[in-house]
């Protein structure tokens, strides 16, 4: 028999019986692959156009929980009598929510699995959000969903992770790509279902001592793409190959292997290649080891020193400079984002009395006189055609990101959308509003697809799902400051939080060069 000592002991060989061990056939049926080459072996196809569309759901099922908050504002703060101020509470309390889970989710995935993971967030996600529905006041509402967003900050950045480590290093980029695509599909669907919702007098009943007006119901149906995923995620899905190796689990991630061959060599004939895998050294039980004995504050402050070896990582050696970098354009892009995005609803209800979006027409001395009802739905149409605007951006992305590179279309496109934001405070008739908030749609969701991909390829696996978390946490906590400055803003001096997102996207878009380039590289 061939000599066996070189193989590690958990190593999987299939067709061991080979008659003569100097045939080619028998030295290959015991060769041992990297993780990007048994990738390679496994094809590409079916398999990943499938889970293309279960993460872009999970994708889009974020978006909608995340975004539904600004389209029920200017119903929902007369049933909740909301001032400014308030509504810049409520849109911020999801991200603080996704700011708390969304490191704690990245570090579990990054110990205990992707999937797991996924599947605990969205249904976080998903019941705390339905039930946000039916909180009678503003406190209890508030406090469902900074619940819910704990749930989306974990799926978030892990979904990404999960999806990149299925994919071959060719097509990563294009792939990453088309899944942020399903973002632009949430947004599309949110304010679908706000126009075809919130309007309507027909979804007004009441529950006991509970008036459920239209936009109840619109928060009810927003919680169900997260609801399903999850059990997609449940039922049909494997756990990441590359997560797998990590902790030593060389036949679970065989198995994988073999699901992804069969689905995407269905039909052509073609038998699955036996190999084995280049794992970790350490076996699942000694991946982690966690303390046992000490008091439970010795063991809490165990658990948190744990927790942050990945950030003292992330800001060491070659990834400190990457990782500064990016924290930058993290706060950058999403103060300016999510700060104006949010808003976008409320601005237009003000475009639709002045034609200005910085019109003073809601002072919260006047706020509570306001009729709510009945809805104008020329709002709700326009947010249907801003969310449409992401399409051309999409697009865009997938063609170019594995040419081009995620560096120059992130610099490229929050230069442009600093611009676009900047004459958006310029204009002063309805028509140029809408069409350069189009403009903004299209062009910075290029930056978020780049940022997808940049944030998947520039750390290494034990850091990867850790790392987004970390950066997504930092985006909440902008996101949370850009809501309270328009809600404490807006009303009296609209100019200084518009012309501070220009200024933060230019900042973002200028700092993005220092970036190192990672078209087409190896996942580590």
């Amino acid at each position: 028999m061939q000599d066996m000592k070189g193989l590690s002991t958990g190593e999987i060989i299939f067709d061991r019986s080979t008659s003569n061990p100097k045939h080619e056939a028998g030295r290959n049926a015991q060769r041992r692959l990297t993780y990007e080459e048994a990738v390679e072996e496994s094809g590409f196809g079916l398999f990943h156009w499938l889970l293309l569309v279960a993460c872009g759901w999970a994708n889009a099922s974020d978006a909608v929980e995340i975004l539904c908050v600004s389209f029920l504002l200017p119903t929902a703060r007369c049933d909740l009598l909301l001032s400014s101020s308030d509504m810049g509470l409520l849109t911020a309390s999801i991200f603080l929510g996704m700011m708390v889970g969304g490191y704690m989710w990245g570090y579990l995935a990054d110990h205990r699995g992707r999937r797991r993971v996924l599947v605990v967030s969205l249904t976080i996600n998903g019941v705390f959000g339905g039930l946000a529905s039916m909180a009678p006041w503003f406190w209890l509402f508030l406090l469902l969903r900074f619940i819910s967003g704990i749930g989306v900050g974990g799926s978030i950045p892990v979904i990404f992770s999960y999806f990149s480590e299925f994919m071959p290093r060719l097509r990563r980029g294009a792939m990453i790509s088309a899944l942020a695509t399903f973002w632009m599909a949430g947004n599309i669907l949110a304010a679908g279902l706000a126009w075809l919702v919130i309007p309507r007098t027909w979804a007004h009943f009441s529950l006991g001592t509970l008036d459920f007006q239209s936009w109840r119901l619109f928060v009810v149906l927003c919680s169900i793409p997260s609801l399903t995923s999850a059990i997609i995620f449940r039922l049909l899905l494997p756990e990441s190959p590359k997560f797998l190796m990590e902790v030593g689990q060389e036949k679970e991630a065989i198995q994988v292997f073999k699901l992804m061959f069969k689905l995407n060599m269905h039909g052509k004939g073609k038998a699955f290649p036996e190999f084995g895998l280049c794992t970790s050294s350490k076996p699942k039980g000694e991946q982690e080891e966690t303390g046992t004995w000490g008091s439970c504050s010795e063991r809490l402050a165990s658990i948190l020193k744990k927790g942050l070896v990945p950030i003292k990582q992330m800001f060491n050696g070659s990834l400190k400079s990457r990782s500064i970098t990016l924290l930058i354009i993290f706060y950058c892009i999403s103060f300016s984002y999510y700060g104006l995005w949010m808003w976008f609803p409320e601005l237009f209800k003000r475009v639709e009395a002045s034609g200005s979006p910085c019109a003073n027409v809601s002072l919260p001395s006047q706020l509570l006189n306001q009729s709510c009802y009945p809805v104008k739905t020329a709002v709700y149409m326009e947010g249907f055609v801003i969310a449409a605007s992401n399409l051309p951006g999409n697009i865009f992305t997938i063609l170019m990101m594995d040419s081009t590179g995620g560096k120059a279309l992130l610099s490229f496109s929050l230069v442009v959308s600093s611009l676009s934001v900047f004459l958006i405070y310029v204009v002063q008739t309805k028509a140029q509003s809408l069409i350069l908030s189009c403009v903004f749609s299209g062009v910075s969701v290029i930056a978020w697809n780049a940022l997808d991909v940049l944030g998947a390829e520039l750390y290494p696996t034990k850091l990867r799902s850790s790392a987004l978390g970390f950066f997504t946490g930092v985006g909440r906590v902008a996101a949370i400051t850009g809501n309270i400055v328009f809600g404490k803003l807006v009303d009296t001096n609209c100019a200084v939080p518009v012309l501070l997102v220009s200024a933060l996207l230019l900042t973002g878009g200028l700092v993005a060069l220092l970036l190192p380039q990672t078209r087409q590289t190896e996942l580590t």
